[in-house]
């Protein structure tokens, strides 16, 4: 199942990560005839652990777990290294045990990725809460689309099918689209077979510019790592850290508001997606403002169940360079 073991042993974010590791070595363009093996000899293991009911699911994911931090050790130099200088005031021991708690809720994770696939919209209504859903009712009955600012945190992937089935703005994302066509069929059909749509990063302005007569809310992840260069820097999580201005830029060219939506984990299998206004006149900030005060709302609920923030990827990478 060599997509599964990719999906592990590659990410980075889980869906935008694909295009890592994953593009340049096994699933490099020079090699398309093999991508397509791999595709579909995966496939009909992804959709058998997509249908699996969701208690079957955590008995594998369970499994998962025992593989991944107890015998393969899945980056656990790169998790702990960020839990440690995140949160400097904690004893290691309080450390490994976030670091265990992450490890148990990631393999979760990943799993529940797939179960998007095939997803109920009754299963969706079951298991993520939707609280907020009156300010996207409110910027709806005026007509007014907004931006939708959200990190690592919870299950995205679950929160923005949750968001499909709501009646009020159709949901864009923006993603990276990957290189093997294949796979990026796949995430395609998992991300819009509710009603959301895509945007590729380096045409998301184009794409909203080109449906403003919509009413949309378009989703950034924004919690990924910038080029240092032309980045913002700031204090995320005690370190100075580059972040993404796109999402401020936009807001404000646009005119359009930003909601921030955080996806808290209440037990297994169980969300609730919780909407607040962030920042009601984009035009009037200043587009660092607008992505200071996403990151600093990002890090309130990290610090508050920092277990389900993605801590496998290498957020900290780049040194800020002295001037």
């Amino acid at each position: 199942m060599p997509f599964f073991c990719s999906l592990l042993t590659n990410n980075s974010s889980l869906i935008e990560g694909f295009d890592s590791k994953i593009n340049h070595s096994v699933f490099n363009d020079n090699f398309a005839g093999m991508n397509a093996v791999i595709y579909y000899l995966s496939l009909p293991f992804i959709y058998c652990i997509s249908i699996l009911p969701f208690w079957w699911l955590y008995r594998l994911s369970d499994f998962l777990f025992v593989l991944l931090y107890h015998v393969f050790g899945y980056r656990k130099k790169v998790v702990f290294e960020n839990l440690k200088n995140s949160f400097p005031e904690k004893t290691e021991q309080e450390l490994l045990e976030i670091q265990r708690k992450f490890y148990r809720y990631f393999c979760d994770l990943v799993l529940e990725t797939l179960k998007s696939i095939t997803i109920s919209p009754k299963s969706l209504e079951k298991r993520v809460k939707f609280t907020g859903g009156e300010i996207f009712e409110e910027y709806s009955k005026a007509d007014q689309s907004v931006i939708i600012a959200m990190g690592h945190f919870g299950n995205w992937e679950l929160g923005g099918a949750r968001f499909a089935i709501e009646p009020f703005h159709q949901l864009f994302v923006i993603y990276h689209p990957l290189q093997n066509k294949y796979f990026d069929g796949l995430v395609y059909r998992m991300r819009t077979r509710l009603g959301n749509g895509l945007y590729s990063m380096k045409d998301s302005l184009r794409g909203i510019i080109g449906d403003r007569k919509k009413l949309t809310a378009t989703a950034f992840i924004a919690d990924q790592t910038p080029s240092p260069k032309g980045a913002h820097w700031m204090q995320f999580l005690n370190q100075e850290t580059p972040v993404f201005t796109g999402t401020g830029k936009i807001s404000k060219k646009m005119k359009y508001p930003v909601v921030y939506i955080g996806i808290h984990r209440l037990k297994r299998g169980q969300y609730e997606m919780r909407a607040e206004k962030l920042v009601t006149d984009p035009a009037e900030q200043e587009d660092t403002y607008i992505i200071e005060a996403f990151t600093k709302r990002l890090e309130k609920d990290i610090v508050k169940q920092p277990e389900i923030w993605l801590w496998t990827h290498r957020r900290w990478k780049h040194k800020r360079q002295n001037d």
